[in-house]
């Protein structure tokens, strides 16, 4: 089927987002399908995140959805779907299976349509404008300038964030000084401080882990908070000596600094990055998270787990969106199967990675599972590497699940075991009854949280 690109002009909410939709290249569809009966139209555009925006549209009254933020309705991405399907439907893919997560719209949709006043009461989009020749670059000098202001900028923040890793200083010895029996009752308040003299030094890296600071000791069990309280010091001091030093340290490590402190590299410009680290595999998600940060921004997660000569490899998805778009969480689903280039970020322990380029499910590949105590190793090996490292995948076999009382539910082999997170405790019991073929799940240092076990009854995954 194709469709009249005057009905198309007349949907677009304004000839900007028109003018978008149409400088979107079909290069950045990674997928567009439609029904047997051309009933439903779908399709994933890569967009500025890390993971792909899933569109949809009914074709009998063109409504549409699309997972990305905008308050536009349709937005750039659904009237592009649309144009694609106006000027070469042979370039769909006819299928009999629709996604569940088109179904999942289709049933909860109700067809609007516009009448011909609301159409008429809007100034028309028009795709000729859409291709209008841009207005001619900038000159030379202006470049020149543009460049001058960058560098500029570049030089006075450094600077600030100089001045804020001294006062970090003061702030940790202020802290010791006074001794840290009283810190956590205290905490949220002078980390909020602290976090926002960080946001005046232009390092909202440093804002955001400050900021959680408090919640992440108080979400611990009393008995380790005062050990928490000591390494979390401790790492937040040694953040700022490297920082200081970073000219001394490897150039992946000195990424790794840079980017916890604050500093950002743009998506396209990885992408440019012909030394950045690129891994085309099966992926299978095996875990998504979604948290808002105290800087109302919405941290979206999705862990991938692929594999490279039967041995697992993993990575990360992050997407940030503001709280007040009311994007929900992941757009991929736990146990979905896909193959994709990912490029990951400069890293010591390369793990944030984003989607360059995605393909048709193939079939899961075997993964070969370490032992409990081997893992346990390899992860000590990879915070040597980079210090602040954090939350790492694992995936082990061999082991059962006991529960020791009041310690709870931990994982064990004979040779290492390590505790089930406290609030995972409800929810993993049922592995304590069962035979463990292999396990895999996240390990921060403290606790362990699974996300997927392979059962002698089935596949058990994370709700």
């Amino acid at each position: 089927m194709s469709l009249a690109l005057e009905k198309i002009e007349a949907l677009a909410p304004d000839q900007a987002s028109l003018a978008a939709a149409a400088k979107i290249r079909p290069g950045a569809w990674s997928l567009r399908a439609l029904n047997d009966t051309s009933t439903f139209v779908w399709g994933e555009c890569q967009g500025s995140g890390s993971t792909p925006y899933r569109v949809c549209i009914e074709t009998a009254d063109l409504g549409a959805k699309c997972s990305c933020p905008s308050r536009k309705f349709p937005c750039k991405h659904s009237l592009s779907l649309m144009l694609l399907l106006a000027k070469s439907p042979q370039s769909f893919q006819a299928t009999s299976a629709i996604p569940d997560w088109v179904n999942d719209w289709a049933g909860r949709r109700r067809p609007a349509r516009a009448s011909k006043a609301d159409v008429g009461d809007k100034p028309r989009a028009s795709l000729d404008a859409a291709f209008e020749k841009p207005a001619a670059e900038r000159s030379e000098k202006a470049e020149a300038r543009a460049a001058q202001q960058r560098d500029r900028l570049r030089a006075q923040r450094e600077e600030a964030i100089l001045a804020g890793l001294d006062e970090l200083d003061r702030w940790i010895e202020d802290r010791l000084t006074r001794g840290l029996a009283g810190f956590v009752a205290d905490a949220p308040q002078q980390c909020r401080v602290l976090a926002q003299r960080m946001v005046d030094a232009k390092a909202p890296g440093l804002a955001t882990w400050v900021d959680s600071l408090p919640s992440d000791i108080l979400a611990l069990p009393e008995r380790m908070r005062s050990d928490a309280v000591i390494e979390a010091l401790g790492s937040l001091h040694l953040l700022a000596q490297a920082y200081r030093r970073q000219d001394q340290l490897p150039e992946a490590l000195r990424h790794d600094v840079r980017r916890l402190v604050g500093w950002t590299q743009e998506r396209q410009a990885l992408l440019d990055d012909t030394s950045a680290l690129r891994i085309s595999t099966t992926w299978t998600v095996i875990a998504t998270h979604t948290e808002v940060q105290p800087d109302r921004l919405r941290r979206i997660e999705s862990w991938l787990m692929g594999v490279q000569a039967d041995t697992p490899i993993y990575a990360v998805l992050i997407d940030f969106v503001p709280v007040s778009t009311g994007a929900g969480g992941s757009s991929l689903l736990p146990g979905e199967v896909f193959s994709a280039e990912l490029v990951f970020y400069p890293s010591a322990v390369p793990l944030r990675a984003i989607l360059a380029k995605r393909g048709d499910p193939p079939p899961a590949m075997p993964v070969q599972a370490a032992p409990l105590d081997a893992a346990l190793d390899a992860y000590d090996d990879l915070r040597a590497a980079q210090p602040w490292l954090g939350r790492w995948p694992m995936t082990v076999s061999g082991v059962t699940c006991h529960s020791y009382g009041a310690d709870g539910l931990w994982l064990v082999n004979g040779k290492a075991g390590v505790p089930i997170a406290p609030r995972q405790q409800d929810e993993a019991c049922v592995l304590a009854s069962v035979s463990l073929r292999s396990i895999t799940g996240i390990w921060d240092g403290r606790f362990f949280t699974a996300v997927v076990a392979e059962t002698a009854l089935g596949r058990w995954m994370r709700q």
